[in-house]
């Protein structure tokens, strides 16, 4: 019994640790210090991301944005949020994240497809 336990745990911290090594998953603990993923989160530094495929920019409740990303009448998807991550002050001037951007684009697209899995 113990040795099937000793097993199992082992099969476990072996699995996150290869998903720590993904890229995207380090950006994503990055995200996760400013913005909740979950429906229960709610707003911290930055808005919920709960839900933010298909959102508009700027409405997410309770969180006070700037006007600029109110302004811009931005919905949320692969290519939208990839064009802001990559840089997010060249991309919307005068909104307020303050997050240099993503330059490697594979770890921009798995930080994507973790974020949409995250998210819903």
């Amino acid at each position: 019994m113990i040795a099937k336990f000793a097993l199992l745990v082992t099969a476990v911290l072996a699995s996150a640790a290869a998903r720590a090594d993904e890229p995207g998953t380090a950006e994503l603990q990055k995200c996760k210090i400013c913005h909740a993923l979950d429906a229960a989160g709610g707003n911290r530094v930055g808005p919920d991301l709960h839900g933010v495929f298909g959102r508009k920019a700027g409405t997410a409740a309770g969180f006070a944005f700037s006007d600029a990303m109110k302004d811009s009448g931005i919905i949320w998807d692969d290519e939208t949020l990839a064009k802001f991550l990559r840089d997010p002050k060249g991309s919307l001037p005068g909104n307020r994240m303050s997050f240099p951007g993503i330059q490697n684009e594979a770890t921009l697209r798995d930080l994507l497809q973790q974020l949409k899995q995250a998210t819903q």
